[in-house]
């Protein structure tokens, strides 16, 4: 029977409960139903997700479309890339990353203090529930929101450690520079206006998501996090250390991302995809174009509480806020 409201599961930590699995992973973990990833024979190579260098990119913008076709082509074909020479601070990554290493290290009665509450979608835990019977995604997780900063809860970042609190203040803002630099280009590419979408993101919802996948004895048989498509603009994601895992779907496959040192990886999120009509949908864009909207519009407060309440499956969020046929009104 499904709840009402999004359940906790037993165990707050992951991490710890993982140590006492030395041979064989619960029932409640294992994923039967797991979709193949390409594996390399050797014949030919893997399909390679697409690196932008952001530096040379700027440089030849004015001089060249050839930039702004090939990064539309990157957002329609892959939606998802790996950005070099992004600007963000090298030593400031550095200390983000060994900070994020920390806070997963701390005693479990520490971490507690921002466990997630009934009902709730931010904090520290595991996978949140909707029904009794759902499978566990292999990780801990922590996910807040963190601007507007009237939005942000009182007891999560403005509790962090002082360390780790002023360090994530000082990356979320390089990391906002950067969103809107990127969003502000994509648009470019995907023929949106600039303004709209200053407009739509500039003092917009940011969130701050940190992983943490403890060592698993049957890692063929979990799941870190469940196939999903983001809630987002754009998700910006950084690797902590060199254990991969992040896979991506194209053309029906799961592909591995191998991480390139010093890059950070971008992801086209449902609400760019909404924005650019299918890359509420940008306006600028529908009068370039005069194709009908083809997504619903809605408030994104209310857009993160449903994404939310539903249990992550690919992109079937996003398919439920297409507009049918028998929905759609000329005015």
């Amino acid at each position: 029977m499904a709840s009402s409201q999004p359940l906790i599961p037993i165990h707050v930590s992951l991490q710890e409960l993982a140590k006492e699995f030395k041979v064989a992973v619960p029932d409640r973990y294992v994923q039967e139903n797991r979709e193949p990833t390409v594996i390399f024979n050797g014949s030919s190579p893997l399909p390679s997700i697409p690196v932008i260098d952001l530096k040379d990119f700027i440089k030849m913008l004015g001089t060249n479309d050839d930039n702004l076709k090939s990064l539309r082509s990157v957002c329609q074909e892959w939606g998802i890339f790996q950005l070099v020479n992004h600007g963000v601070d090298k030593l400031l990554v550095e200390k983000m990353k060994k900070e994020t290493i920390q806070f997963f290290n701390m005693p479990v009665e520490e971490k507690q203090r921002y466990k997630l509450e009934g009902g709730e979608y931010e904090g520290y835990g595991q996978t949140i529930l909707h029904t009794q019977d759902q499978k566990i995604d292999w990780a801990d997780r922590f996910y807040m929101i963190t601007n507007p900063i009237q939005r942000r809860k009182s007891h999560l970042l403005p509790e962090f450690p002082p360390s780790l609190r002023d360090t994530m203040e000082n990356y979320l803002q390089e990391v906002q520079k950067l969103a809107i630099n990127l969003l502000g280009l994509i648009g470019q590419a995907v023929d949106i206006d600039k303004k709209e979408m200053v407009d739509k993101f500039e003092d917009g919802i940011q969130s701050v998501r940190m992983t943490y996948y403890p060592p698993c004895p049957q890692p063929d048989l979990v799941i870190g996090l469940s196939p999903h498509s983001d809630a987002t603009g754009i998700t910006i994601l950084l690797q902590v250390n060199d254990v991969d895992g992040l896979q991506v779907k194209k053309d029906g496959v799961w592909i591995p991302l191998d991480v390139l040192p010093d890059a950070l990886v971008v992801n086209i999120g449902d609400i760019l995809e909404i924005m650019s009509n299918d890359v509420g949908p940008a306006k600028s864009l529908l009068t370039i174009t005069g194709d009908p909207a083809l997504y619903k519009t809605l408030v994104m407060e209310q857009y993160l509480k449903d994404f939310f309440s539903r249990k992550l499956n690919g992109k079937t969020f996003i398919e439920k806020l297409k507009i049918k046929s028998s929905e759609v009104t000329e005015t």
